[in-house]
């Protein structure tokens, strides 16, 4: 670790410290005194502001992290040497101490690595000779209530060396802490016989059950923090590719191959030079981002939140570049640090299993067990490789060398025989990697070995994940390589676009072992039949966001790419062309699924004219279910998955040729008799009345069972005479509730329910909208859910169905509670998204359909359906999407007379009305409040959001 120069302004060394607060109790006569310590007070916060100053502009200035956390480390070491002699000489004036008094302040924890961001906390240990004293408790009581009086956190303990030595053995904790114990000040004795008693009665022949408990620790950290470094808000600190993650290697090199510093961890052979560089490189990045992210935040921020991603970036002075933003080229920077991390991880612990260490847990999910007693046995069909304790592991330094492709062919036989690997052998790949050149990548061997492994019917995604891991397949496929650790700055996407594409071909995977059975019925049902299809599948999906961050359409990109790699890996002509389709159109299917309406006619026609054929439509309906699944925890669920089985039977009819006007009122002739039947308990008359009054729309896009129970819902509430009404229901499948709505229709309904519902706390991610044909509204609102527990849930929703009927009764004045409610979050304040609204006439026969994007903000859809009513537009169907911090809304309108919005001028004046509202800055006008009494049918409105 480098050592910081002295700060270039005077005063906040230790003995200018010193020497100002004796001064200070010399002018008060007595340092004990309250205004002496209210003067040194105020002067160690200068000094503690001015320090802090000086290292935050050497970081700016120099970059290097480590030396700007050594100087703050060397800054409060000098404050607390500066306040332990005032506090003994000018406070209690004690000139000399009896060999009882005599204590050590020694730093420990991360204040003991000599390395403090600045709001870290400070970890110090008062060591005593064997038992307290009054004058050691007086000192320590002074130093800790100085310091908080500073506003540091501090953590501390007083204990002798014996009680050290004793913790020490049954407390992990307490050993790592002391492990990186640090002399400060005091009686250096003390310090030094706890080292020694230290090393000798906790450190030696205990390495094992030490290390056992540092990786269980680390297993349990990771998994709190998340399984993968790729998640795009980072925890820079305990995230795994972190700094605790090296930290962690350096306590076990401490505790194990008994070193002081990492420079000796070369000469111990455990790392070369060059991975020692790397790993001094690392933890310098690291150190210097979270040092950045603290002087930004003003406080001890870990996560590196979208909110603060940005400004770290010109922090660091990433500029935009290659069709990536400066933000993006730091997370990836980032990202790619985080994989050196666990790079250097698996090197270690391949030098641990060289110094047989007894049963040591993995170190990673790569490993089973370090050490063991070595059992090794041939590899059928190879020479070159072996199994060492149910991994593979190479059978001589020279196995890649001799033959390239056996870097393919080691994650073959992985598969093949289902087993780990040995880190000598990931090792000696990622030090092989200059081997991966043009004759490999056109190896017709190798690309069938990859294929296979992309195909496999174990794991595939595991051994995709090695290779990533080892820096294989962003050499083998170089537009791959382009992708490797890059994040989109937005909420949508939880991880990089690497991790991304791995997770959709795991997501297949599962999905053909009949793991997913229960969650995407119609994929699972679809994929056997395609099964000679397969490789199409897995191909595409690996491949279809491997053009992101190029400045052209990742989809287009990415289907050129496709053109030229796919003849490589070994696809036919037909095959290939397939392939580059299901990569054009793969964000289709779900665009038309979620922001159309799939009971006009013209949106399944279209959408039958794009795929063409039905092998088309089945492949692309699966590949749409891995790639959704894959954006993120979350971002699937059982209403999208409704919305694509629908789009799909829809289209499946139209491809076969059944698809007809006729067709259509003979299926709704179909369903209303269907749904006459299903109420046969009902006195005949009150049946026929119902049946008719729906529009066919109703009775085509409605589940007969959801029909069924809004019959009995519509029937109680008209026999109660209520004019307003709410039925609520949750669906853990589809993880949303269901708030239906019963009231008079009116222009300005759903804008008055979106309000209500934002006001109270929920965000709607779809509904179903239709009037009935003697004047009501059957509106049902879908609602993100916010609890695991159906109870919780479904009591979470009935408030908000009381706060939608009370704002459409008058009992609630909807504009105040929408100013104390609706705020936005503090995330989307990172996001700037460019408004823009589209008008198009040619996406339906019947109605305009207007397309909105912008920035999400709590109450917008209600604001924007609002603004729609206000231009005199009826609004037929509206479909809301949500991807991350933006929105995507699609409204099906006529004007008043049921005719579409031809008139140039008026499109213009709807277009501005709307980007004003997306922008914020649309007039302030008032909501109407909508009664029973008061309402407005609009006849044949009718649709699904």
């Amino acid at each position: 670790m480098s050592t910081a120069a002295k700060p270039p302004l005077p005063g906040v060394d230790h003995e200018s410290i010193r020497t100002e607060l004796s001064a200070i109790a010399a002018r008060h006569g007595d340092g004990g005194s309250p205004a002496a310590r209210t003067d040194v007070l105020a002067h160690l916060k200068w000094v503690l502001a001015t320090g802090r100053q000086v290292a935050e502009r050497r970081l700016f200035e120099s970059g290097k992290g480590t030396d700007c956390a050594k100087q703050i480390s060397d800054l409060l070491d000098a404050i607390v040497r500066a306040v332990y002699d005032f506090a003994l000489n000018d406070v209690f004036r004690v000139n000399n101490l009896s060999s009882g008094e005599r204590l050590a302040l020694v730093a420990v924890g991360g204040y003991g690595r000599a390395t403090l961001a600045p709001g870290s906390d400070i970890d110090l240990l008062f060591v005593l000779p064997y038992k307290q004293t009054p004058l050691g408790e007086q000192l320590a009581e002074y130093i800790l209530y100085m310091l908080w009086d500073l506003s540091l956190k501090v953590g501390h303990a007083t204990r002798s060396v014996d009680e050290c030595v004793r913790l020490s053995k049954t407390d992990a904790t307490i050993s790592t802490s002391i492990l990186d114990a640090r002399y400060i000040y005091g009686e250096k004795s003390l310090f030094k016989e706890l080292q020694v008693r230290f090393d000798e009665e906790v450190v030696s022949g205990s390495a094992s059950s030490f290390i056992q408990a540092k990786l269980a620790e680390r297993d349990a950290r990771h998994k709190r923090m998340g399984e993968t470094r790729y998640v795009v808000e980072p925890n820079i600190k305990d995230g795994k590719g972190g700094l605790r993650d090296l930290q962690t290697l350096f306590w076990i090199a401490k505790y194990f191959y008994r070193v002081s510093n990492r420079a000796e961890l070369v000469k111990k052979g455990v790392f070369s030079r060059a991975e020692y560089n790397l790993f001094v490189k690392c933890e310098d990045f690291l150190w210097a981002v979270r040092c950045h992210l603290h002087f930004l935040t003003g406080k001890a921020e870990e996560r590196i939140g979208f909110e603060v991603q940005r400004d770290l970036a010109d922090r660091l002075d990433y500029k935009g570049h290659a069709g990536l933003k400066g933000v993006e080229r730091f997370m990836k920077h980032y990202f790619l640090i985080a994989k050196d991390v666990g790079d250097l991880t698996r090197i270690f612990c391949a030098q641990l299993e060289e110094e047989d260490v007894k049963q040591v847990p993995s170190f990673n999910r790569l490993l089973q067990t370090l050490p063991f007693n070595r059992r090794t046995q041939k590899i059928r069909g190879t020479s070159d490789f072996i199994i060492d304790n149910k991994r593979i592991n190479i059978a001589d330094k020279k196995t890649f060398s001799r033959d390239p492709v056996n870097i393919i062919r080691m994650f073959w036989f992985a598969d093949r025989d289902g087993l780990d690997y040995h880190p000598d052998a990931l090792q000696l790949v990622r030090r092989s990697l200059k081997l991966i050149k043009k004759s490999l990548r056109n190896d017709p061997e190798a690309n069938r070995l990859f294929v296979e492994i992309l195909t496999s019917h174990k794991n595939p995604g595991l051994n995709l994940r090695r290779m990533n891991e080892a820096g294989v397949l962003g050499r083998f496929i170089p537009d791959f390589g382009k992708v490797v650790a890059m994040m989109q700055f937005n909420m949508y996407h939880h991880f990089t676009v690497d991790e991304h594409l791995i997770r959709s071909v795991d997501v297949l995977s599962s999905i053909e072992q009949g793991n997913l059975e229960e969650e995407h019925p119609l994929a699972s049902a679809l994929l056997p039949e395609l099964e000679e299809h397969r490789r199409i599948l897995y191909v595409a999906l690996f491949l279809h966001d491997i053009a992101k961050g190029r400045p052209e359409d990742h989809s287009i990109a990415g289907a050129a790419v496709a053109e030229k790699l796919c003849p490589r890996l070994g696809l036919t002509t037909e095959e290939t062309e397939t392939v580059a389709w299901l990569i054009r159109e793969h964000l289709s299917m779900s665009t038309v699924a979620q922001s159309r309406d799939l009971s006009d006619r013209k949106t399944i026609e279209d959408f039958a004219s794009t795929v063409q054929t039905l092998f088309r439509l089945k492949l692309l309906v699966i590949l749409t279910v891995c790639d959704i699944r894959a954006v993120g925890p979350g971002v699937w669920n059982g209403w999208k998955g409704q919305l694509l089985r629908t789009l799909f039977t829809e289209v499946e009819i139209a491809l076969t040729g059944d698809f007809a006007e006729i067709n259509r009122k003979d299926r709704a002739a179909l369903a209303r008799k269907e749904l006459a039947e299903r109420l046969s308990h009902w006195p005949r008359a009150a049946r026929t009345r119902h049946v008719s009054q729906h529009y066919d729309n109703y009775l085509l896009t409605v589940d007969i069972d959801d029909q069924v129970r809004h019959a009995e819902f519509m029937r109680e509430a008209l026999a109660a005479d209520q004019k307003l009404a709410t039925e609520v229901r949750t669906s853990s499948f589809q993880a949303i509730t269901e708030i239906t709505v019963l009231a008079p229709d009116h222009p300005r309904l759903l804008s008055v329910i979106a309000a209500a519902c934002s006001s109270a706390g929920a965000k709607i991610d779809g509904a179903h909208i239709f009037t009935t044909r003697d004047g009501w509204a059957l509106d049902t609102i879908f609602i993100n859910r916010e609890f695991t527990d159906d109870g919780d849930e479904l009591r979470r929703a009935k408030r908000i169905g009381r706060a939608i009927e009370d704002v459409l009764s008058g009992k609630t004045y909807l504009p105040d509670i929408l100013a104390h409610k609706m705020k936005p979050k503090r995330t989307l304040k990172a996001f700037s998204i460019q408004p823009a609204v589209a008008i198009k006439n040619t996406l339906s026969n019947r109605f305009s359909v207007i397309e909105i994007e912008g920035l999400d903000r709590p109450g917008i859809l209600s604001e924007i359906t609002g603004a729609l009513s206000d231009l005199t537009l009826d609004i037929r169907s509206a479909h809301i999407t949500t991807f991350g911090e933006k929105v995507v809304d699609t409204f099906y309108v006529t004007d008043l007379t049921g005719q579409k919005i031809t008139d140039p001028s008026r499109q213009k004046r709807i277009r501005k009305v709307l980007v004003d509202v997306l922008k914020g800055r649309a007039d302030e006008n008032p909501v109407v409040q909508v009664s029973a009494g008061l309402a407005k049918s609009t006849p044949g409105a009718s649709g699904s959001v």
